[in-house]
């Protein structure tokens, strides 16, 4: 047998190396821009600045000095000078992305913190290098959140959506939140019952009712059953974080309507004897129509009074006759509680 040449000696003792294949490299070389690696191999291997991080400014001589070990990601067998092409931000990648397929499968409650936030989310870390985008949309449920209050804060979500090959991994914190209040209405709703008697504070007033938490939960007491009486703008009668007492009216599914209209208190319990048939009484005109006035005849039961009743003779209009604060005495002809 013939004596191998030196070369192929030389090949025969170096190892072969693939495109796409992980391996340990050594350093012996480090310079700003790029570091050169003992591989085992007949070539050195080039791992250039872009290729070690994400961090596009970086300075290799501030984290290599030579005989740093690394484990590196073949990029190109011969970058066109007899050398191989290295990476290892493409392998802490691909570890980040079997991280956070994993992650993504087990659809479990993950945790991170904020580190970055944009006009369209917030970029939260699970891990060094494991990052998660939670879009605006999918933050809260409140759609007007300044995103700001969460830098630098831990928070919880669940990977939604995970697809490596565009590097795209979302989170949803809004499912957790929404799940959360569904299970907390559920359980302040089994503690209600139709006719329970609550104090609750108003949570938000609006033009047609207002919401108050009746034990974390909101029910909503509407202007149609505010007390006995008239209310014509709620903003005028109660404020966020006024106490209330009221009365359980109905339950709709998790929808609580409330009433301030107690049994007990009806100014028509009474009504019968205090404006009983052919009784006189005295009220105030609070209002006219074309077809007669009405009366007030205490704080919430008004009475009217018919333009063909106003006088023995003829009226034309209850303006040519009265006025609106005008007291009057007048008789009950007519009484349909």
């Amino acid at each position: 047998m013939s004596e191998m040449s030196f070369e192929e000696l030389l090949n025969e003792s170096m190892k072969e190396i693939h495109v796409g294949e992980v391996i340990e490299g050594k350093v012996i070389g480090v310079h700003k821009d790029y570091a050169v690696l003992n591989i085992g191999y007949k070539a050195d291997g080039i791992l250039k600045a872009f290729d070690y991080s994400r961090d596009g400014n970086l300075d290799l001589t501030t984290v290599l000095k030579n005989d740093d070990v690394l484990m590196v990601k073949v990029k190109k067998l011969n970058d066109g000078e007899g050398q191989v092409l290295l990476s290892r931000k493409e392998l802490i990648q691909s570890q980040v992305n079997d991280k956070l397929k994993v992650l993504y499968e087990s659809n479990e409650v993950q945790t991170g913190k904020v580190i970055k936030v944009t006009s369209g989310g917030l970029v939260c870390e699970i891990e060094p290098d494991v990052n998660v985008f939670v879009p605006k949309s999918l933050v809260s449920n409140k759609p007007f959140e300044d995103l700001n209050a969460y830098d630098g804060q831990n928070i919880q979500f669940v990977i939604s959506e995970f697809n490596p090959i565009r590097n795209k991994c979302i989170g949803d914190r809004k499912r957790l939140i929404v799940a959360e209040e569904k299970a907390r209405k559920a359980e302040a709703l089994a503690k209600i019952n139709v006719g329970d008697v609550i104090e609750g504070t108003v949570t938000n007033v609006l033009d047609y009712g207002v919401f108050v938490d009746v034990g974390n939960i909101d029910g909503l007491l509407h202007i149609s059953e505010m007390g006995w009486g008239k209310i014509k703008n709620p903003k005028k009668t109660y404020n966020v974080g006024d106490k209330v007492k009221v009365l359980v009216r109905e339950i709709n599914g998790d929808k609580i309507s409330l009433t301030t209209k107690f049994p007990d208190e009806n100014p028509w319990l009474l009504a019968r004897v205090n404006y009983a048939l052919g009784k006189t009484v005295k009220g105030k005109v609070v209002r006219m129509t074309d077809y007669g006035a009405f009366v007030a005849l205490d704080d919430y039961i008004d009475a009217l009074l018919h333009v063909s009743e106003i006088s023995r003779e003829k009226v034309k209009k209850p303006e040519d006759v009265l006025t609106i604060g005008q007291e009057i005495e007048a008789k009950v002809i007519d009484y349909n509680e």
